[in-house]
């Protein structure tokens, strides 16, 4: 994902250039990046849901179902869920939730009560299977605010590919199983045509951009469409919560990529705290990390299989929303647009131990830790650049401008 090219200059009669090149080819391609062996940082976790949120409450509760990470193992030990569901209720759902990926919270507005909960496509199936637990449980979660509104449901997937997605087992919320709630299709494409669209971005700025035909080779990679499609879903997430003051579920297919922009996003629009330093490192740590995006895997260091299907610039694709944010909205100063690049540059590094693993036994806690491990240094480099803003960015969260009036034009940075 990185489009840095480094060429190394070697004199033939060294006779170095095989002991260079497997000396790099070792460092680059460790045959043990995905061994359960990682470099951790003693540090304290960050509490993931802030008492300014005022959770628990009489609405909501933490539960510990999966502390040993039994339920799910690719989401957080603690997860916030309605209060008036219990555990063995989540065991129902999970069972018709891809990966046993159940709908938990997010975030919660703290005025209306409006959450937006997170989860994965329900096991719908060509035969259309139903499952009145799962269908209880999305009542809950729609009473679980006081309001009257129908629970709106964003599918992040082109429709196409949701009603594809049946024939292995997946699918989407029908209007009859789930009565009071709205189901939305984002068109947000797949990791596979994001790939794509990345590869083509980079083949026209590298080796030379023709300038001549810049613009038309610009759009023929979709880059700048895909990102105002998840822009744009975002926002309709956070219109939908804020003005519309109506609860939120996000899905896609496993809920670990197009979910995890768009939740993050949104919360971003939302609430000030995410847009300061600290706060966009623990959006990062709860919204990615802790909810199990495949860094390993989309990134792919560490892996001599550029071919890998997995491969993917979700992350990427995600600061790059970010970064068109800060130009338009939020963060018209220069230090959070450092903070972006740094994640970037760090994200990219191969180094066993740090981002390059899936299967670990404690799969959460290390994805705490992955970003933990990264944090020095990138704190570091922000004191370099001499910034002296006490790590804060202007709050905007009073702002009368709503999440439908921020983003209006996307650009590339090049």
């Amino acid at each position: 994902m990185d489009m840095r090219n480094l060429r190394f200059a070697l004199k033939q009669e060294g006779h170095s250039r095989r002991d260079i090149f497997e000396v790099l080819t070792k460092h680059a391609f460790p045959q043990s990046h995905n061994l359960n062996t990682y470099i951790y940082v003693s540090a304290k976790l960050w509490v993931l849901y802030n008492v300014l949120q005022g959770l628990p409450n009489e609405r909501w509760r933490v539960t510990f179902i999966n502390e040993h990470y039994g339920l799910c193992d690719t989401y957080p030990s603690l997860l916030v869920v309605p209060y008036n569901a219990t555990d063995d209720d989540l065991k129902k759902v999970a069972a018709f939730r891809s990966r046993n990926r159940i709908p938990v919270l997010s975030w919660i507005h703290p005025e209306n009560q409006a959450v937006i909960m997170r989860c994965s496509q329900p096991l719908v199936g060509m035969s259309g299977k139903r499952n009145k637990d799962d269908e209880r449980y999305l009542d809950i979660i729609r009473e679980a605010n006081g309001q009257i509104s129908k629970l709106t449901i964003y599918d992040a997937r082109p429709n196409v590919n949701a009603v594809a997605n049946k024939a292995t087992g997946g699918g989407y919320e029908s209007e009859d199983a789930y009565p009071n709630a709205e189901l939305f299709f984002l068109d947000i494409h797949n990791i596979h045509v994001m790939r794509e669209s990345l590869k083509k971005l980079k083949d026209i700025v590298y080796p030379n951009v023709e300038e001549s035909h810049w613009l038309s080779s610009l759009e023929s990679t979709h880059w700048l469409e895909h990102i105002k499609l998840v822009l744009t879903g975002a926002i309709q997430v956070a219109d939908k919560v804020s003005s519309g003051r109506s609860s939120v579920l996000v899905h896609c297919s496993d809920g670990w990529d197009r979910t995890a922009q768009l939740t993050s996003l949104a919360m971003l629009m939302l609430d000030s705290y995410y847009r300061t330093i600290e706060g966009f490192e623990v959006l990062v740590q709860k919204e990615w990390i802790s909810f199990g995006h495949k860094f390993a895997s989309r990134i792919g260091h560490g892996d001599k299989n550029h071919a890998d299907a997995d491969r993917s610039p979700i992350f990427l694709q995600f600061i790059d929303c970010v970064w068109q944010m800060s130009k338009q909205v939020f963060y018209k100063v220069r230090p959070f647009q450092l903070l972006l690049l740094i994640i970037l540059q760090v994200n990219q590094i191969s180094n066993p131990g740090m981002l390059l693993s899936n299967d670990q036994p404690n799969p959460v806690e290390q994805r705490y830790m992955e970003l933990l491990a990264l944090r020095d240094d990138y704190m570091r480099r922000l004191e370099e650049l001499q910034i002296t803003n006490n790590s804060k960015i202007p709050n905007s969260s009073a702002s009368s401008t709503s999440p439908s009036q921020m983003m209006s034009q996307v650009q590339t940075h090049f």
